[in-house]
């Protein structure tokens, strides 16, 4: 049997760097558990990535929007086209499951934008733009809308964007003819908790967010009423650190593994990744562990597709870092030197195919 082979893409900064190759390439080495450098992709400031769920697209912010390349055999990436959000830099984009649509958020200017997808991949015109508007809680970043993530449920029908300035989830019904959003709920969050990114169990019910400033994961069912509306219930709230924790901590990453049964979030100032099991029946988190990653700010933590390791990337202290991961004895060992790579800001496995 021939063994499955991946790359990781890996996007970074690239402002105040040498470089002006903003995605790294990665080929995967799944039993040693390390990246070896393949490629690199002339982008600036590479916030964010995301893949398109038909897996033949790859979407990147970058400062003059977004743009789109065609995946290779190889994993390397060709160019299609980049398009204009008509706003500042986007921090964090995804496709709907039809991938018809592009949703890009705006962490600075608070703004969701929706563009069209063609056929071929490639970006089309602007379809929606809502500005997110008021005061939060105090007169800080916390006073003004910061949008963080976009994602759609899995049943396709409603985009959920983060709003850690305004603490909550708005949620829209996207109009798929038109591309256009229409608010249908909120989901609420504590207030200076800041909701930063949120993932979707497999079957599409559990909604996971985490939050920044409270270092925590705030866990939800979801379901559609007998009306049509989608009823968003909190079923868990659990904490990204140890009772023993550096003080100002912010929690980062969010990331499921590549069989749903783990999720992984990260910590700055802690600088700790943080490992749960998730509960098939409910959906519930358990903690397995949380330890220290040997770098400054992880921005992005990730398990490997085989659960067995596991990759930290440190924005401020420009590397990545790996660990053997033993779930059973719930420990994690540095495994080999670290990588040096540019203020990495987001990491996703792609298995060839």
């Amino acid at each position: 049997m021939e063994k499955e082979k991946y790359v990781a893409y890996v996007s970074t900064y690239t402002s105040g760097n040498k470089s002006s190759f903003g995605i790294k390439i990665y080929d995967v080495d799944l039993e040693a558990g390390r990246f070896y450098e393949k490629d690199q992709v002339e982008i600036t400031n590479s916030s964010y990535v995301t893949i398109s769920h038909n897996e033949k697209y790859l979407y990147s912010i970058t400062d003059f929007g977004v743009e789109a390349y065609k995946i290779l055999e190889d994993g390397g990436l060709s160019v299609i086209n980049h398009a204009s959000i008509n706003g500042m830099r986007g921090c964090y984009l995804s496709t709907d499951y039809e991938d018809k649509f592009l949703f890009v958020a705006g962490y600075h200017d608070a703004k969701v934008t929706v563009l069209r997808v063609k056929e071929d991949g490639s970006i089309g015109e602007i379809t929606d733009e809502i500005f997110h508007k008021g005061l939060g809680s105090i007169a800080e970043r916390t006073f003004r809308p910061h949008i963080n993530c976009v994602k759609m449920t899995r049943d396709n029908k409603y985009l959920c964007a983060a709003d850690l300035g305004m603490d909550h989830v708005i949620v829209y019904e996207l109009n798929h003819t038109n591309g256009r959003l229409r608010q249908v709920d909120i989901i609420r969050s504590e207030q200076e908790s800041a909701p930063r990114h949120l993932k979707f169990s497999k079957d599409g019910k559990i909604v996971y967010i985490v939050h920044e400033l409270k270092n925590y994961i705030d866990v939800y069912r979801y379901s559609i009423d007998e009306h049509g509306i989608p009823v968003f219930d909190k079923i868990q709230n659990i904490s990204t650190l140890n009772t023993y924790h550096a003080g100002g901590s912010a929690a980062s990453a969010l990331n499921l593994s590549a069989d749903f049964k783990y999720l992984c979030s990260s910590n700055a100032g802690d600088n700790s990744v943080v490992l749960y099991s998730i509960d098939q029946e409910t959906g519930l988190l358990t903690k397995i562990l949380c330890l220290p990653i040997s770098g400054d700010y992880p921005k992005d933590a990730a398990l490997f597709p085989d659960n067995k390791h596991l990759v930290s990337l440190n924005h401020e202290t420009n590397t990545m870092t790996f660990f053997n991961v033993d779930i059973e004895n719930k420990t994690i060992v540095m495994n080999g030197k670290a990588i040096d790579v540019d203020q990495p800001n987001c990491i996703i496995f792609y298995k060839l195919k």
